[in-house]
């Protein structure tokens, strides 16, 4: 018979025995969730670990690619990891696609990518050296390689804009791939955004038809982080609002009958959720090919952080209505359920 010490003992005993295994089967499914198993059924959010953010979503060879900023101090962002995915959800990273060593001139505050596949070879668009005026060097350049994973080598060796232009820091790249052929590149911070036309090369940009290079097309409430797209002959101009490192920080958008607009700002369409994460913005779009299934690929900061770095990368459905206007975006913990591109 026990007597009544050893027996507190043994019941002691059963009980830590009983943490220990309850702690290693949580520990064991959370890292389950964090490495996005094979039984994982969506893609949680964020979609992998690590500070990123103003992620560029594409799909290229049937694979889905987010190429984001490393969210860090300046003077550490001085390269780029892209993530692939077959299937929005099991991501794989890759690591410096492209940073300061094949990069002679940038050294510094390496921001928001934007990719391009253009006769075979992938264009990777990028800003850096964030400069405040023209007797500085940096602004928008470009990478090069024979693969969406790079490696990425200088393109032009020198920024493809360098300058100020229209109040515009040359910032925040976006390539748009037109119906007729043309390639077009919207970019521009502190307030105003261009689109210029690229040339077919993309060695550089090329005058529109009245003779302007740097056309201003600015809406009421841009910021920073333009995207271009085009549906149902329309073309929808969607930017970022607000103060990046504040709860704020949201997506709005426009429509035009033409790329050069002009746009009228229609509504604010993505914005923090005070129950899931505050911050969300500077956004990317994936359209499945040949459906009309839309994604939404963006950074938010997870509640609690304060510090402005720690934003993260998401993905979330992005839906129209019955006239084609977007539908307010649910920001989730869940985020979105496998597909193939």
């Amino acid at each position: 018979m026990l007597i009544k010490s050893e027996y507190m003992k043994l019941m002691r005993a059963g009980v830590l025995a009983a943490m220990l295994l309850g702690g290693a089967v949580l520990a064991g499914c959370q890292s389950n969730s964090k490495m996005r198993s094979s039984a994982a059924v969506t893609s949680g959010n964020p979609i992998f670990p690590g500070w990123y953010a103003d992620p560029e979503a594409k799909v290229f060879s049937k694979t889905f690619w987010v190429y984001p900023t490393s969210s860090a101090r300046y003077d550490e962002q001085t390269f780029f990891d892209g993530f692939s995915s077959p299937d929005l959800v099991h991501w794989t990273k890759h690591a410096d696609i492209l940073d300061t060593n094949s990069i002679r001139w940038a050294h510094r505050a390496m921001w928001a990518p934007a990719v391009a596949e253009n006769g075979g070879r992938y264009f990777f668009f990028f800003a850096a050296n964030d400069i405040q005026n023209d007797q500085q060097v940096g602004g928008i350049g470009i990478g090069v390689a024979d693969r969406p994973g790079g490696p990425y080598h200088d393109y032009l060796g020198k920024p493809l804009i360098g300058q100020f232009h229209n109040g515009a820091q040359p910032i925040d790249p976006f390539v748009f791939h037109d119906t007729d052929g043309q390639y077009y590149l919207t970019y521009g911070g502190w307030g105003h955004c261009n689109i210029c036309r690229l040339k077919s090369d993309f060695t550089g940009v090329e005058p529109f038809a009245d003779g302007t290079v740097y056309k201003e097309i600015t809406p009421k409430g841009y910021v920073e982080g333009s995207v271009l797209f085009r549906r149902h002959g329309k073309y929808y101009f969607m930017w970022s609002e607000g103060g990046w490192t504040g709860r704020d920080y949201s997506v709005a958008y426009a429509m035009a009958d033409s790329p050069e607009g002009p746009y009228e700002r229609i509504g604010k369409i993505l914005q923090q959720d005070p129950a899931v994460a505050t911050g969300a913005g500077h956004h990317s779009i994936i359209k499945l090919p040949g459906k009309e299934i839309y994604y939404i690929v963006y950074h938010r900061r997870p509640l609690g952080e304060t510090d402005g770095n720690h934003r993260v990368t998401c993905i979330d459905r992005m839906e129209f209505d019955a006239n084609g206007l977007i539908k307010p975006v649910k920001i989730t913990f869940e985020g979105v359920a496998p597909v193939k591109p």
